[in-house]
């Protein structure tokens, strides 16, 4: 027998803005403290349940693939600090890892730091915020999130006797930096609304009542950070909006300075700082839309003192530099594709560490040591598992350090990778990364599962996941559509996908479908779309503006109540983010969101078969936004396909906090596509 799908009763809401008449009928799903509220979401996740039952048997045989491709005793590759290896790892059948170290030799006696497992023993939700060792490795501050909300408690560890400290720091951020003396700590506060907006310095051993505040962001644009140089001569407190950021630093030798500001906010201005041998040195978009980097001498900071060192590029996006003391790192990104090039500070010369695959990630990865020659790095492809190498800057050789294993075996061959061009509607093309078994026929009848998130500039780099193979080998072919929104062919491609271009985000993905159809790798009605958070706000726009090419969709976490939350200040996002969607208290902004905001837009018409997912003590898509979209969706649209709403009542944005929970998340989104593709089989 079919379950009863959960019908939210309509209470309307009503606000008057710009001579308009808002009614919002789930308006009351927002009060969290209200039963009824709380009956409807067990209601939907009861109904979810109850609609996946029949395949049950394959939602645990996925989950066991899905563990059978992870290596369940693991360890991450040990990275040196002075006389220490610090290293990671994870224990069959433990949810958690399990932080440690040895002393000299990778021979000595493992010491564990901390144990995931023992601290969330009793919780029901663990997240490790900051892992942060003193310069001396004697004292360990670590901080934990018990339910999802992003606020953290900051403990601190003896790590020479094993006890802890008595004072704990509530309500912190996941930012913070430990002075030279190693009794002094610097550490970030969230307000009411969640936002990092103060910097307090605590002595070890004190009152947390007696910590000083430093500094104090009033404005709300902006959230607040603290970090280290990595000569460890400065700390550096970072205020970030969405186009404007402000650095201010003092010395790390003295226990009781004060910061100064290194240059003051301009709007529309970003910049980050680092030091290095007597020079500050700025990457910036100060009459650069791609970034370029200055110096100036540790001695003055004024603008007029601040020379180029790297130009500005508009064919290469500037992404940043990471120093150290005889070669810097320099990362850049050209035509949607990541490159490192090493800058050997004693020669003069540049060179760029080589890759090979037609799309890939390469990233910096553990490198603790700042007067080193070697730097490590990882480097992924779609079908090449993530390998960590560490390079020799001097000659150029790299050394495998690791290379994730996939149990059970695991042939690259089987597979291959590309990297397509689609031409979106106004004759922008946008890059396409995708990955299939070599078997799969190239006329049209393969399934397709499509990705984006196109917001914020960040881009989408193309990597491996063994997870990922539970659908390539039932046949579907992978994509990631790098669209307008993120930053993957520069900062160019950030600024025509917000704002009021926002919607060239929504129209690139929908070409990069049919690109896909259009080359034989799918038809229409075979495709699958897959977003979350602000790509979750992709997919409510995609099934919005084109239901008829897809058959599911997947939006876990997704923003789609864009002009209520904007409208909403008093969320912790929500005034940082007017440099990103616009402030609908102006009209034209306003006009423009509500002619995308997937929940204003929803209407009576036959949509895809989808699945939605939220978290109930999420700080940054409120659980409310894809609670009242599937309540519209549930009430206006024309079809008989599945709507899903699973609401995770102990997480927030990252859902469950376990490896073992997550990957049955993962198996529940994979049972509904197999189910909606006529592939339920076991």
């Amino acid at each position: 027998m079919t379950p009863s799908a959960p019908i939210a009763p309509i209470h309307p809401h009503t606000y008057t803005l710009h001579g308009q008449t808002i009614t919002d009928d789930y308006f009351w799903l927002r009060d969290r403290q209200d039963p009824q509220v709380m009956d409807y979401l067990q209601a939907e996740n009861g109904y979810t349940e109850a609609v996946l039952e029949p395949q049950q048997e394959l939602r645990e045989q996925l989950y066991q693939e899905l563990k059978s491709r992870i290596k369940e005793d693991d360890s991450s590759p040990p990275a040196k600090s002075d006389n220490y290896y610090y290293y990671s790892r994870v224990e069959s059948g433990k949810q958690y890892r399990i932080h440690c170290r040895k002393r000299d030799s990778l021979d000595t006696a493992e010491e564990i730091l901390l144990d995931g497992n023992e601290l969330a023993e009793t919780l029901p939700y663990f997240s490790l915020g900051i892992f942060d060792i003193s310069l001396n490795h004697e004292i360990l501050a670590y901080s934990v999130d018990s339910d999802g909300s992003e606020s953290y408690t900051i403990r601190f560890k003896n790590l020479v006797t094993g006890a802890l400290f008595p004072e704990e720091l509530p309500h912190t951020y996941y930012s913070s930096a430990w002075g030279n003396d190693n009794q002094t700590f610097y550490y970030a506060v969230l307000d009411d609304a969640q936002r990092p907006y103060r910097i307090y310095r605590h002595h070890l051993g004190t009152p947390v009542t007696a910590d000083e505040l430093l500094y104090e962001e009033t404005d709300s644009q902006f959230f607040i950070g603290v970090s280290k140089s990595n000569d460890d001569r400065y700390i550096f407190l970072d205020v970030d909006g969405s186009i404007t950021s402000e650095v201010h630093l003092l010395s790390a030798d003295d226990p009781t300075a004060k910061f100064q500001c290194f240059a003051p906010r301009q709007r529309g201005i970003e910049y980050d700082i680092f030091h290095h041998e007597g020079y500050f040195y700025i990457h910036t978009n100060e009459d650069a839309l791609n970034f370029r980097l200055l110096k100036t001498p540790v001695t003055t900071t004024a603008r007029s003192a601040w020379e180029e060192v790297i130009p500005h590029d508009p064919e290469c996006l500037l992404e940043g530099v990471e120093e150290f003391k005889t070669f810097w790192v320099i990362y850049e990104r050209r035509l949607g594709l990541q490159f490192l090039r090493i800058w050997d500070l004693r020669s003069g010369e540049k060179h760029e560490i080589e890759v090979n695959d037609p799309t890939y990630s390469i990233y910096g990865a553990a490198n603790y040591e700042y007067d080193t020659e070697i730097f490590r790095f990882a480097y992924s492809s779609m079908v090449l598992p993530t390998t960590v190498y560490d390079y020799d800057v001097r000659s150029r050789q790299k050394v495998i350090v690791k290379q994730d294993e996939v149990p059970g075996g695991y042939d690259p061959d089987l597979y291959a990778s590309e990297r397509l061009w689609a031409t979106a509607e106004d004759g922008q093309r946008v890059p396409i990364s995708l990955v299939y078994a070599k078997s799969v026929p190239r006329d049209g009848s393969a399934p397709l599962y499509l990705t984006g998130y196109g917001a914020y500039g960040i881009s989408s780099n193309a990597y491996f996941s063994s997870l990922r193979l539970s659908l390539l080998e039932r046949g579907f072919v992978y994509a990631i559509a790098h669209i307008r929104g993120g930053s993957d062919l520069g900062r160019s491609w950030y600024e025509s996908g917000k704002f009021l271009h926002k919607k060239n985000t929504f129209t690139d993905f929908i070409a990069c479908a049919e690109h896909l159809i259009a080359q034989g790798y799918t038809t229409t009605g075979m495709v699958a779309i897959s977003g979350g958070s602000a790509g979750g706000l992709l997919m409510g726009a995609a099934v919005n503006l084109r239901p008829d090419l897809f058959r599911a969709a997947i939006a876990d976490v997704p923003f789609v109540d864009v002009l209520n939350t904007m409208l909403d200040d008093t969320l912790p996002l929500t005034q940082l983010e007017f440099d990103e969607w616009g402030n609908p208290q102006d009209e034209v902004y306003f006009n423009y969101i509500q002619s995308y905001s997937p929940y204003d837009n929803v209407t009576s018409q036959a949509y895809p078969h989808l699945l939605v997912t939220a978290g109930l003590n999420d700080p940054r898509v409120t659980y409310w936004e894809p609670a009242k979209w599937v309540a519209k969706l549930r009430r206006l649209k024309t079809d008989q396909n599945l709507l899903l709403l699973k609401t995770n009542m102990d997480a927030g944005h990252g859902g469950s906090s376990g490896r073992y929970e997550r990957l049955k998340e993962e198996a529940l989104e994979f049972t509904f596509l197999l189910r909606v593709f006529g592939m339920a089989t076991v």
